[in-house]
């Protein structure tokens, strides 16, 4: 089967979005499909073309950006042709080149289906405004065109303002994770590295540094948990320089974080690749998921840090409540409530064995090659129900 798999950014760019993509279309090629990514050039130094574990990853340069969007003069005939050339299109949202390539798939006659990752809200200001306005729209297009829907979980289907109102065409597939295997030498060798002092707890956040993360609640909560654990400390795992539409954010919360760098309590590790993402979970004894807005779906870190034995902690939204409640290894808190952040983050530090799950268990239902293998059933669905409706 030829998969033709369309977002706006892929890796090298580090996201929740990025890497289920790569996780899902890296499972295609090992079950023997060949696989394209179309997503764009957001960076001039990457290559056009290059072949990434397997997968072809075509990249259409960006003439300029609105916002954290790109526009790309020659996305279009890419998608032309490439939709011409495979068997099944599979495109993320929220992307505003969307609903092109789903009217492609439906006068193609090729199965279509959209990963719905979460509902966009964009930061505040009127180019953000008007661009959140035309990816709704084009959102809205896009759901009249495609086949299908795939979510992450019914509690956010069933919350979403978009994906609320197309229920029929929702399937429900959990997303994929996978870790590299790592040498317990190789786990203390990155504790030697970023923690030598061996202060505890490690609370870990693994994220972009975006306003929807909610970084403010974290650090909003540290004054009462330092006080129960002075020696407490927190890894900030991921970009958090320059990021795209983020930096007024950064510039606001950095000086109250930079005095918690200059105490020790707080450290930047930047983006990390699978290897040391792995390294970093069995280091850290709870992960924080403060999100404020339904940006966030899931939290794919979630289930990483579970897998490792580690417990989170998420913010009382549809789809990011679900693992811990599912998977019974960690506390549901409100909406930006930093109090019952702290008061979470005592608890689990306080009572670890209270939130230890069988992480094998967990593991089983999140694996690639299981996910690869949902996707490739809803596509012979569709295709099943295009030959009925040609018959």
């Amino acid at each position: 089967m030829k998969i033709l798999s369309v977002l706006t950014y892929y890796r090298p760019h580090t996201s929740g979005l990025t890497i289920y993509a790569e996780r899902l279309a890296k499972a295609w090629v090992k079950r023997g499909h060949e696989v394209t990514i179309l997503t764009s050039q957001y960076d001039p130094h990457l290559p056009t073309r290059e072949v990434m574990d397997g997968v072809n990853v075509i990249r259409a340069p960006v003439l300029f950006r609105i916002s954290k969007g790109v526009i790309m003069p020659t996305f279009g005939p890419l998608a032309s042709r490439l939709a011409l050339e495979n068997d099944c299109i599979q495109l993320h949202l929220p992307q505003f080149d969307a609903a092109g390539i789903a009217l492609r798939g439906r006068l193609l006659k090729k199965p279509t289906v959209v990963t719905y990752h979460c509902d966009l809200q964009m930061p505040k200001g009127l180019v953000s405004k008007t661009a959140n306005v035309a990816v709704n729209v084009m959102n809205r297009l896009t759901s009249q065109f495609t086949h299908r829907f795939v979510t992450y979980t019914q509690d956010y289907a069933d919350h979403s303002k978009m994906l609320k109102k197309y229920l029929d065409k929702v399937r429900i597939i959990p997303p994929p994770v996978e870790l590299p295997a790592v040498a317990k030498e190789e786990i203390e060798s990155f504790r030697a590295q970023y923690n030598p002092d061996e202060k505890k707890p490690v609370i870990g956040m693994a994220s972009r540094f975006a306003t929807e993360k909610g970084v403010e609640v974290l650090l909003a909560a540290l004054p009462s948990i330092f006080g129960q654990y002075p020696q407490a400390k927190v890894w900030f795992a991921g970009e958090y320089k320059n990021i795209y539409g983020e930096e007024k954010y950064f510039e606001r919360l950095n000086p109250q974080i930079q005095r918690y760098i200059d105490s020790g309590h707080w450290q930047f590790l930047g983006n990390l690749n699978p290897q040391q993402i792995a390294c970093f979970y069995p280091n850290i004894d709870v992960l924080v998921i403060p999100s404020l807005n339904s940006t966030e779906a899931f939290g794919l870190v979630q289930i990483e840090a579970m897998i490792n034995g580690v417990p989170s902690i998420a913010s009382d939204l549809p789809g990011v409540r679900v693992p811990p409640v599912r998977h019974k290894m960690g506390k549901v808190i409100p909406i930006g409530d930093s109090a019952a952040l702290a008061d979470a983050v005592k608890e689990i530090v306080s009572r670890p064995d209270a939130y230890h799950q069988d992480a094998e268990e967990i593991a089983i239902q999140y694996r690639p090659d299981t996910v690869a293998a949902a996707y490739e059933d809803l596509f012979d669905e569709i295709a099943a129900d295009i030959s009925r409706n040609n018959q």
